[in-house]
Protein backbone atom coordinates (compact mmCIF):
# COMPACT_ATOMS: atom_id res chain seq x y z
CA UNK A 1 0.00 0.00 0.00
CA UNK A 2 1.37 3.37 -0.95
CA UNK A 3 1.04 5.94 1.98
CA UNK A 4 1.36 9.77 2.04
CA UNK A 5 3.96 10.97 4.46
CA UNK A 6 2.61 12.64 7.81
CA UNK A 7 4.23 15.97 6.49
CA UNK A 8 2.39 15.73 2.92
CA UNK A 9 -0.89 15.10 4.67
CA UNK A 10 -0.45 17.94 7.50
CA UNK A 11 0.20 20.42 4.33
CA UNK A 12 -3.52 19.15 2.87
CA UNK A 13 -5.00 19.60 5.79
CA UNK A 14 -3.53 23.23 6.68
CA UNK A 15 -4.53 24.32 3.10
CA UNK A 16 -8.03 23.34 3.93
CA UNK A 17 -8.06 24.39 7.12
CA UNK A 18 -6.93 27.79 5.83
CA UNK A 19 -9.84 27.56 3.48
CA UNK A 20 -12.30 28.04 6.89
CA UNK A 21 -14.22 25.41 6.19
CA UNK A 22 -15.78 25.29 9.50
CA UNK A 23 -19.25 23.71 8.21
CA UNK A 24 -21.18 20.98 9.79
CA UNK A 25 -22.63 19.01 6.94
CA UNK A 26 -24.73 20.61 5.95
CA UNK A 27 -25.75 15.21 5.18
CA UNK A 28 -12.08 -4.81 -0.66
CA UNK A 29 -9.73 -6.96 -1.46
CA UNK A 30 -9.19 -10.92 -2.11
CA UNK A 31 -5.87 -12.51 -1.03
CA UNK A 32 -2.63 -12.96 -3.15
CA UNK A 33 -1.24 -11.66 -5.99
CA UNK A 34 -4.72 -9.56 -6.61
CA UNK A 35 -4.50 -8.25 -2.57
CA UNK A 36 -0.81 -6.73 -3.65
CA UNK A 37 -1.88 -4.66 -7.05
CA UNK A 38 -4.76 -3.22 -5.26
CA UNK A 39 -3.17 -2.42 -2.37
CA UNK A 40 -0.78 -0.98 -4.72
CA UNK A 41 -3.42 1.25 -6.29
CA UNK A 42 -4.92 2.57 -2.82
CA UNK A 43 -3.83 5.33 -0.98
CA UNK A 44 -5.30 6.31 2.30
CA UNK A 45 -4.98 9.79 4.03
CA UNK A 46 -5.87 8.42 7.54
CA UNK A 47 -3.61 9.79 9.89
CA UNK A 48 -6.12 11.41 12.16
CA UNK A 49 -5.94 11.25 15.31
CA UNK A 50 -8.52 9.35 17.49
CA UNK A 51 -9.77 10.68 20.85
CA UNK A 52 -8.06 9.43 24.16
CA UNK A 53 -9.81 6.53 25.16
CA UNK A 54 -10.99 7.99 28.77
CA UNK A 55 -12.61 10.57 26.26
CA UNK A 56 -14.83 7.87 24.77
CA UNK A 57 -16.17 6.15 27.91
CA UNK A 58 -17.10 9.16 30.00
CA UNK A 59 -18.66 9.86 32.94
CA UNK A 60 -22.66 8.59 32.51
CA UNK A 61 -23.63 11.92 33.74
CA UNK A 62 -22.04 13.10 30.48
CA UNK A 63 -23.70 14.33 27.32
CA UNK A 64 -21.86 11.81 24.80
CA UNK A 65 -21.97 13.59 21.20
CA UNK A 66 -20.45 11.76 18.66
CA UNK A 67 -19.34 13.94 15.16
CA UNK A 68 -19.00 11.89 11.84
CA UNK A 69 -15.80 13.14 9.94
CA UNK A 70 -18.04 14.90 7.53
CA UNK A 71 -15.15 17.41 7.92
CA UNK A 72 -11.12 17.21 9.43
CA UNK A 73 -11.57 16.55 13.36
CA UNK A 74 -10.25 20.58 13.64
CA UNK A 75 -12.52 21.77 11.63
CA UNK A 76 -15.48 19.57 13.15
CA UNK A 77 -14.37 20.67 16.48
CA UNK A 78 -14.79 24.25 15.90
CA UNK A 79 -17.66 24.32 13.78
CA UNK A 80 -19.74 21.95 16.40
CA UNK A 81 -18.38 23.45 19.69
CA UNK A 82 -20.99 25.97 20.37
CA UNK A 83 -24.23 23.59 19.49
CA UNK A 84 -22.43 21.21 22.14
CA UNK A 85 -21.91 23.75 24.74
CA UNK A 86 -25.79 24.49 24.40
CA UNK A 87 -26.92 21.37 24.50
CA UNK A 88 -25.21 20.56 27.57
CA UNK A 89 -26.11 24.16 29.45
CA UNK A 90 -29.81 23.48 28.80
CA UNK A 91 -29.41 19.46 30.04
CA UNK A 92 -27.49 20.66 32.78
CA UNK A 93 -24.62 18.66 32.19
CA UNK A 94 -20.95 18.71 30.86
CA UNK A 95 -21.04 18.08 27.23
CA UNK A 96 -18.25 15.40 25.61
CA UNK A 97 -17.48 15.62 21.96
CA UNK A 98 -16.94 12.42 20.64
CA UNK A 99 -15.00 11.99 17.37
CA UNK A 100 -13.62 8.96 15.25
CA UNK A 101 -11.35 8.45 12.22
CA UNK A 102 -14.19 6.71 10.12
CA UNK A 103 -18.18 6.56 9.89
CA UNK A 104 -17.92 2.96 10.46
CA UNK A 105 -16.32 3.87 13.90
CA UNK A 106 -18.98 6.35 15.20
CA UNK A 107 -21.80 3.82 14.07
CA UNK A 108 -20.43 1.42 16.26
CA UNK A 109 -19.90 3.61 19.46
CA UNK A 110 -24.63 4.56 18.40
CA UNK A 111 -24.71 0.58 18.41
CA UNK A 112 -23.42 0.19 21.87
CA UNK A 113 -24.96 3.39 23.45
CA UNK A 114 -21.22 4.67 24.27
CA UNK A 115 -22.12 8.24 22.37
CA UNK A 116 -26.06 9.66 23.28
CA UNK A 117 -26.39 11.83 19.96
CA UNK A 118 -24.73 11.00 16.24
CA UNK A 119 -24.40 13.71 13.59
CA UNK A 120 -23.63 11.26 10.81
CA UNK A 121 -23.25 10.61 7.33
CA UNK A 122 -26.24 9.95 5.14
CA UNK A 123 -25.01 6.65 3.97
CA UNK A 124 -23.78 5.68 7.54
CA UNK A 125 -27.64 6.24 8.75
CA UNK A 126 -28.85 4.01 6.34
CA UNK A 127 -26.58 1.51 7.33
CA UNK A 128 -27.53 1.84 10.90
CA UNK A 129 -31.04 1.85 10.55
CA UNK A 130 -30.50 -1.50 7.99
CA UNK A 131 -28.94 -3.17 11.45
CA UNK A 132 -31.30 -1.72 13.61
CA UNK A 133 -28.20 0.51 15.43
CA UNK A 134 -30.04 4.00 15.65
CA UNK A 135 -32.88 5.79 15.38
CA UNK A 136 -33.84 8.88 13.34
CA UNK A 137 -34.47 11.69 15.62
CA UNK A 138 -34.37 15.26 13.61
CA UNK A 139 -32.93 16.23 10.14
CA UNK A 140 -31.23 19.75 9.58
CA UNK A 141 -32.74 22.37 7.07
CA UNK A 142 -30.22 24.27 4.96
CA UNK A 143 -31.52 26.98 2.32
CA UNK A 144 -35.06 25.90 2.44
CA UNK A 145 -34.33 22.10 1.49
CA UNK A 146 -33.74 18.89 3.88
CA UNK A 147 -31.86 17.07 0.65
CA UNK A 148 -28.45 17.84 -1.06
CA UNK A 149 -25.98 16.16 -4.03
CA UNK A 150 -22.63 14.37 -4.68
CA UNK A 151 -20.53 17.01 -7.05
CA UNK A 152 -17.86 15.14 -8.62
CA UNK A 153 -14.91 17.66 -9.12
CA UNK A 154 -11.75 18.58 -11.24
CA UNK A 155 -9.28 20.70 -10.95
CA UNK A 156 -10.02 23.87 -12.72
CA UNK A 157 -7.40 23.68 -15.37
CA UNK A 158 -8.68 19.70 -15.71
CA UNK A 159 -9.75 18.71 -19.12
CA UNK A 160 -11.95 16.07 -18.12
CA UNK A 161 -15.60 17.67 -18.91
CA UNK A 162 -17.76 13.81 -17.32
CA UNK A 163 -17.03 11.28 -14.73
CA UNK A 164 -15.93 8.87 -17.68
CA UNK A 165 -13.22 10.92 -18.76
CA UNK A 166 -11.87 10.15 -15.49
CA UNK A 167 -10.57 6.70 -16.11
CA UNK A 168 -6.62 6.09 -15.18
CA UNK A 169 -6.85 9.21 -13.00
CA UNK A 170 -6.60 9.69 -9.27
CA UNK A 171 -9.56 9.56 -7.68
CA UNK A 172 -10.78 11.05 -4.41
CA UNK A 173 -13.35 9.21 -1.67
CA UNK A 174 -14.46 10.30 1.52
CA UNK A 175 -15.20 6.89 3.56
CA UNK A 176 -16.77 3.73 2.70
CA UNK A 177 -20.36 4.26 4.60
CA UNK A 178 -20.18 8.19 2.89
CA UNK A 179 -23.14 8.40 0.71
CA UNK A 180 -21.50 11.43 -1.92
CA UNK A 181 -18.23 10.55 -0.94
CA UNK A 182 -17.92 6.82 -1.90
CA UNK A 183 -21.33 5.11 -2.38
CA UNK A 184 -23.02 7.76 -5.42
CA UNK A 185 -19.55 7.51 -7.21
CA UNK A 186 -19.48 3.91 -6.76
CA UNK A 187 -23.20 3.59 -8.31
CA UNK A 188 -21.90 5.85 -11.22
CA UNK A 189 -18.97 3.02 -11.89
CA UNK A 190 -21.31 0.21 -11.84
CA UNK A 191 -23.68 1.54 -13.92
CA UNK A 192 -20.61 1.78 -16.45
CA UNK A 193 -20.05 -1.81 -15.11
CA UNK A 194 -17.06 -0.82 -13.83
CA UNK A 195 -14.73 -1.13 -10.39
CA UNK A 196 -12.89 0.96 -8.52
CA UNK A 197 -9.42 -0.50 -8.94
CA UNK A 198 -10.03 -1.28 -12.32
CA UNK A 199 -11.14 2.38 -13.87
CA UNK A 200 -9.59 4.17 -11.27
CA UNK A 201 -5.49 4.52 -12.09
CA UNK A 202 -5.39 4.86 -8.13
CA UNK A 203 -7.76 5.74 -5.69
CA UNK A 204 -7.26 7.51 -2.15
CA UNK A 205 -9.74 7.39 1.24
CA UNK A 206 -9.36 11.33 2.65
CA UNK A 207 -11.70 10.48 5.47
CA UNK A 208 -13.45 14.10 5.37
CA UNK A 209 -15.02 16.34 2.44
CA UNK A 210 -12.56 18.86 3.21
CA UNK A 211 -9.53 16.73 3.08
CA UNK A 212 -11.23 15.46 -0.59
CA UNK A 213 -11.35 18.88 -2.07
CA UNK A 214 -7.88 20.06 -0.86
CA UNK A 215 -6.74 16.69 -2.33
CA UNK A 216 -8.15 18.18 -5.77
CA UNK A 217 -6.78 21.59 -5.22
CA UNK A 218 -3.13 20.35 -4.64
CA UNK A 219 -3.13 18.32 -7.45
CA UNK A 220 -3.08 14.84 -5.05
CA UNK A 221 -6.39 13.47 -7.23
CA UNK A 222 -7.29 14.26 -10.14
CA UNK A 223 -10.98 14.22 -9.18
CA UNK A 224 -13.38 13.88 -6.07
CA UNK A 225 -16.80 13.19 -5.04
CA UNK A 226 -17.59 16.14 -2.33
CA UNK A 227 -20.79 16.70 -0.43
CA UNK A 228 -22.79 19.40 -2.52
CA UNK A 229 -23.46 21.40 0.80
CA UNK A 230 -19.98 21.81 2.09
CA UNK A 231 -18.52 22.72 -1.17
CA UNK A 232 -20.78 25.44 -1.67
CA UNK A 233 -20.58 26.78 1.84
CA UNK A 234 -16.97 26.54 1.65
CA UNK A 235 -16.78 28.30 -2.43
CA UNK A 236 -19.05 31.17 -0.73
CA UNK A 237 -16.41 31.76 2.11
CA UNK A 238 -13.37 31.85 0.27
CA UNK A 239 -13.93 32.06 -3.89
CA UNK A 240 -10.86 30.30 -3.92
CA UNK A 241 -12.11 27.18 -3.68
CA UNK A 242 -14.60 27.51 -7.24
CA UNK A 243 -11.76 29.33 -8.84
CA UNK A 244 -9.60 26.11 -8.90
CA UNK A 245 -11.62 23.75 -8.95
CA UNK A 246 -15.32 23.01 -10.80
CA UNK A 247 -18.04 20.73 -10.60
CA UNK A 248 -18.35 18.42 -13.86
CA UNK A 249 -21.33 16.05 -12.22
CA UNK A 250 -24.37 16.38 -10.50
CA UNK A 251 -26.20 13.87 -8.38
CA UNK A 252 -30.02 13.22 -7.45
CA UNK A 253 -31.16 15.05 -4.29
CA UNK A 254 -30.70 12.40 -1.22
CA UNK A 255 -31.55 13.18 2.34
CA UNK A 256 -29.35 15.12 4.16
CA UNK A 257 -27.35 14.08 6.64
CA UNK A 258 -29.09 13.54 9.31
CA UNK A 259 -29.42 13.40 13.55
CA UNK A 260 -29.89 10.19 15.31
CA UNK A 261 -29.94 8.60 18.39
CA UNK A 262 -28.98 5.00 19.97
CA UNK A 263 -32.10 2.66 19.47
CA UNK A 264 -31.90 1.72 23.30
CA UNK A 265 -31.46 5.41 24.44
CA UNK A 266 -34.16 5.91 27.33
CA UNK A 267 -37.33 7.90 25.75
CA UNK A 268 -37.07 10.37 28.53
CA UNK A 269 -33.69 11.45 26.94
CA UNK A 270 -34.80 11.43 23.11
CA UNK A 271 -37.77 13.49 24.04
CA UNK A 272 -35.67 15.86 25.55
CA UNK A 273 -33.13 15.93 23.06
CA UNK A 274 -35.43 16.70 19.68
CA UNK A 275 -37.35 19.49 21.42
CA UNK A 276 -33.94 21.26 22.42
CA UNK A 277 -32.30 20.86 18.83
CA UNK A 278 -36.09 21.65 17.18
CA UNK A 279 -36.26 25.08 19.27
CA UNK A 280 -32.75 25.60 18.81
CA UNK A 281 -34.10 28.77 16.19
CA UNK A 282 -36.23 30.71 18.71
CA UNK A 283 -33.30 30.90 20.90
CA UNK A 284 -30.54 33.75 20.47
CA UNK A 285 -27.35 31.54 21.95
CA UNK A 286 -29.06 28.32 19.98
CA UNK A 287 -29.45 30.73 16.81
CA UNK A 288 -25.67 31.40 16.99
CA UNK A 289 -25.04 27.76 17.33
CA UNK A 290 -26.95 27.36 13.62
CA UNK A 291 -25.21 30.25 12.42
CA UNK A 292 -21.90 28.36 13.07
CA UNK A 293 -22.77 25.08 11.54
CA UNK A 294 -24.48 26.72 8.45
CA UNK A 295 -27.86 25.41 9.45
CA UNK A 296 -31.47 27.59 9.31
CA UNK A 297 -33.11 25.15 11.58
CA UNK A 298 -33.86 21.24 13.01
CA UNK A 299 -37.02 20.27 11.62
CA UNK A 300 -39.05 16.61 11.87
CA UNK A 301 -37.78 14.70 8.75
CA UNK A 302 -40.44 13.96 6.05
CA UNK A 303 -41.37 10.37 5.10
CA UNK A 304 -39.47 8.54 2.47
CA UNK A 305 -36.33 10.76 3.09
CA UNK A 306 -34.28 8.19 3.10
CA UNK A 307 -35.75 5.63 0.85
CA UNK A 308 -37.76 3.99 4.09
Amino acid sequence: MTVFTQKKSGCVWRKAMCMGLLFFLLIGCEGGQQEKVEQERLVRLDNLQQLPAGQVEPDSQALRIGVGAILSPQGTALSYQPLIDYLGRKMGKPAILVQRKTYQELNDLLARNVVDLGFICTGAYVEGARKEAMSLLVVPRINGKTTYRAFIIVPAASPVREFPDLRGKVFAFTDPLSNTGYLYPLSLLQGMGQQPETFFGRTIFTYSHDRSMAAVMEGIADGASVDSLVYEFASRRNPEIARQTKVIWESRDFGIPPVVVPRSISQEKKALLKELLLGLHHDVEGEKALAVLGVERFVEPAPGLYGF
